[in-house]
């Protein structure tokens, strides 16, 4: 395994982080393929023994059984300090707003909540899991930092938000003193490349590290054309972020089988040797020994420039999905709000 900082911060992290989103009990969750504590525990312990100390999870995956599985297995088979825990939290929810929470109240309850799923005194890396259109900025950031200056969190990172937003942001938190995101988390794979047109630039000029999720797509950039496997069939976010470009994606999965055959390795490695030349550590999900296994073989490999070059070439714009897609919606209401004078910062 190989190692790197965390953007701006002191946190010494593996090139590959475990995403923990298979993890936890789906009967408390959205996903049908999730594993029970004991498989996830095994991963994560194989995880450890290939050098892998970087875990990313969720208060929001499973209702917080993701959390409490990594928590204990870390505690069963790390030093804490040897670790780096990042886990996320969700935006208000309606009842939250409708109660008079504020954006500071509910990063605090979020935390407490988080720390007592890990069983832990801190997080190494705190994510604002999505773009909150309804909780004034300032909020979020005060509430972060708080939580910082109390030990609860060593730093902090952003997911799924647009390049103006974390510039924003990173440019309100220096203003006042706050902390500032180091890293972002972000939908980025050979096959859905939107990120390359601002956020990248943004990361580079300012040492912000990536860190993407959906590094395989879903499994797609790991499988060969018509095979597939449990997550392939049941997952229907996937299914809905990837089905509709199958034809042009296509393209680029049967040349990164043409490359594994080339090299002797899996689609996994070539796929993530990719991706891993444009990022800081990509979060990469793991449900079976075997994908965390080629997970870390894929930190060794290196592409020629004539090797990305072909794997790049046939790629063509894509729409944005998911969390993202309905970030336009809810950015282009805020918008009319500045519009109007009613801006809330």
């Amino acid at each position: 395994m190989k190692y790197t900082k965390l953007g701006n911060s002191e946190l010494n992290v593996s090139r590959i982080c475990m995403g923990c989103m298979g993890f936890g009990d789906a009967a408390n969750g959205q996903h049908s393929w999730t594993l029970d504590e004991e498989h996830s525990r095994e991963i994560i312990r194989h995880g450890l023994e290939l050098g892998v100390n970087f875990f990313d999870t969720a208060i929001g995956y499973q209702s917080g059984t993701s959390e409490q599985y990594v928590g204990r297995a870390l505690r069963d088979y790390a030093k804490r300090d040897e670790v780096v825990v990042a886990t996320k939290f969700l935006p208000r929810t309606q009842d939250d707003i409708a109660a008079g929470m504020t954006g500071q109240q509910h990063v605090q309850r979020m935390i407490n909540k988080s720390l007592k799923n890990l069983g832990m005194d801190y997080v190494d890396l705190y994510i604002y899991h999505m773009w909150d259109y309804q909780t004034p900025l300032y909020d979020i950031m005060e509430g972060l930092n708080n939580i910082v200056k109390a030990g609860k969190a060593r730093y902090i990172g952003i997911s799924n938000c647009f390049a103006w937003q974390l510039a924003k942001a990173n440019a309100l938190a220096e203003k006042e003193g706050f902390a500032k995101f180091v890293s972002i988390q972000g939908h980025y794979n050979l096959i859905f490349r939107e990120e390359e047109r601002e956020m990248a630039k943004l990361c580079a000029e300012d040492n912000i590290a990536m860190t993407p999720y959906s590094a395989l797509a879903g499994g797609r950039l790991s499988k060969a054309p018509g095979e597939t496997s449990k997550r392939l069939e049941e997952d229907s976010y996937a299914k809905f972020k990837y089905d509709a470009t199958a034809g042009q994606d296509g393209v680029i999965i049967g040349r990164v089988m043409e490359l594994a055959e080339k090299h002797g390795v899996s689609m996994t490695e070539i796929s993530l040797a990719w991706l891993l030349s444009k990022v800081t550590a990509p979060v990469v999900g793991a449900t079976k020994l075997h994908h965390i296994e080629g997970a870390a073989k894929a930190v060794d490999l290196i592409l020629t420039e004539e090797e990305t070059a072909y794997l790049e070439e046939p790629y063509v714009p894509h729409a944005l999905v998911g969390v993202m897609a309905q970030n336009t919606v809810s950015s282009a209401k805020e918008k009319h709000v500045w519009s109007t004078g009613n801006q809330k910062i």
